[in-house]
């Protein structure tokens, strides 16, 4: 069938291109360059249908789903389209629903909340920013009861790692976790080069003022992603050297969790102290996970990337932990980027790599890692990981700081979770309807018949 409606469909599209190109013609006369760059058919030996221009062309409206998602569209991405068609540009931040990811999620949370400020939170989630004015620890029977709640939610989740991965986690250390698909953009491996130092430290006798973490990484790879693969089993082999230490195993933990999922999300986001939001600025389209994190009582540590910026805006920069290049430092950098010379210039990456390629992680496997550690050092890695290892481990030793003073991490806790109320849904779904769908509620009598 597919086969018989094709040769109409090409014509459909030629079509299209014809008549859209004509109109670029007449905006830009004698641009020729600008003609076959915005074509929806690519030319070269062989022909190829650019979906996203077709897209674009054939909609009313494009939307990104965070600030720095849209202005990338808008700037970068698909700025010739823009030019022509700036009405059909807007920008759509993602949200999460309130009563899976707090209601459901966390009844204790939610139950401490209804107490305070009653149940039209549950939907109308901006109301949350009244939990402000209990932040201080002042409200000495708020904050006892706020952290007892974390504790309960870190001993669920403390329980669901021991089942899954055989590995007891504790409750009164740092919760330190990374979950979402693995991917190199995404920079599981940044998190990894941190774990290794941390053992380094350990193991060097840099113990002073240590704060205890539990680090939990999870997620899924897809089924052709060899480097995916190889991220997943470098974690478990670190996991297996640090956890079968007793020098370092009651300062550091770590665990991968398998078979990540949305059940094992909500008994993550409520046990969770520290969330890692850690990918290449200018990667992340938005991400509804530091959203989970975030309104469950979680600080991100992160960089300013997809809706990472937004909620460093509605916490306020205190309230988050802020590491990183830019996206518009990133693109300067990337035609200059040489990963030996910070390998060089830093003491503690320098360990880092040479413990990495000791075979310290990989003694019966030996070649295993080699493909990871050469791309790390790669001068056109797109990730440029080692560029944020300095500022990402000086951020990780203010989330310690900060760990350390409860009374300080209880109050930027109840911050993030009053900060949250813009990363809802509802919030989402009225904006898309209001300014793109535009329909019109159906009338309750109709909705009862």
């Amino acid at each position: 069938m597919f086969a018989r409606l094709l040769p109409r469909l090409l014509e459909i599209i030629y079509r299209i291109n014809a008549e859209f190109l004509q109109k670029v013609a007449r905006l830009w006369p004698g641009d020729a360059e600008r003609l076959r760059r915005m074509s929806i058919i690519e030319e070269g030996d062989h022909k190829n249908i650019r979906m996203a221009y077709l897209a674009i062309v054939g909609s009313h409206a494009i939307n990104g789903v965070a600030k720095l998602h849209t202005e990338l569209l808008t700037q970068n991405l698909f700025h010739d389209f823009y030019e022509i068609y700036p009405e059909k540009f807007n920008n759509k931040t993602n949200g999460v629903t309130p009563r899976r990811w707090l209601g459901y999620a966390n009844p204790g949370l939610s139950e401490l909340i209804s107490s305070k400020l009653g149940s039209g939170w549950i939907c109308d989630l901006s109301q949350l920013s009244r939990l402000k004015e209990f932040a201080d620890p002042k409200h000495t029977d708020f904050h006892s009861r706020w952290t007892a709640v974390k504790t309960h939610n870190k001993q669920r989740l403390a329980a669901l790692v021991y089942k899954e991965c055989k590995i007891h986690f504790d409750s009164n250390s740092m919760f330190d976790v990374q979950v979402k698909r693995i991917h190199e953009y995404k920079r599981q491996l940044l998190n990894l080069l941190h774990i290794v130092h941390l053992y380094s430290q350990i193991k060097n006798g840099y113990v002073d003022g240590w704060v205890n973490r539990n680090i939990l990484i999870g997620g899924k790879a897809a089924p052709g992603y060899q480097r995916a693969k190889q991220i997943i089993k470098l974690t478990h082999n670190i996991a297996n050297v640090i956890n079968s230490d007793p020098e370092i195993r009651p300062r550091l933990k770590l665990a991968f969790l398998p078979n990540y999922s949305v059940p094992f999300m909500e008994i993550i986001a409520p046990g969770t102290d520290l969330s890692e939001q850690i990918s290449t600025a200018g990667k992340e389209a938005s991400g509804t996970g530091n959203m989970k994190f975030m309104l469950n009582g979680a600080i991100t540590i992160g960089t300013l990337d997809g809706a990472n910026i937004e909620i460093r805006q509605e916490v306020g920069e205190d309230n988050f932990i802020l590491f990183g290049l830019t996206a518009s430092e990133i693109e300067k950098l990337r035609y200059a980027y040489n990963p030996q010379t910070y390998i060089d210039n830093d003491p503690e990456l320098f360990a880092v790599m040479n413990l990495l390629q000791s075979g310290l992680f990989n003694v019966t496997e030996p070649g295993i890692f080699d493909d990871i550690f050469a791309s790390l050092k790669d001068p056109h890695d797109p990730w440029m990981v080692l560029a944020d290892f300095r500022s990402y481990v000086d951020a990780q030793k203010k989330a310690s700081k900060l760990y350390a003073d409860q009374n300080l991490w209880t109050r930027m806790s109840i911050l993030n979770t009053a900060g949250s109320g813009v990363f809802s849904t509802d919030r989402t779904i009225t904006e898309y309807n209001n300014d793109i769908w535009k329909l019109t509620p159906m009338p309750e009598n109709k909705k009862q018949s």
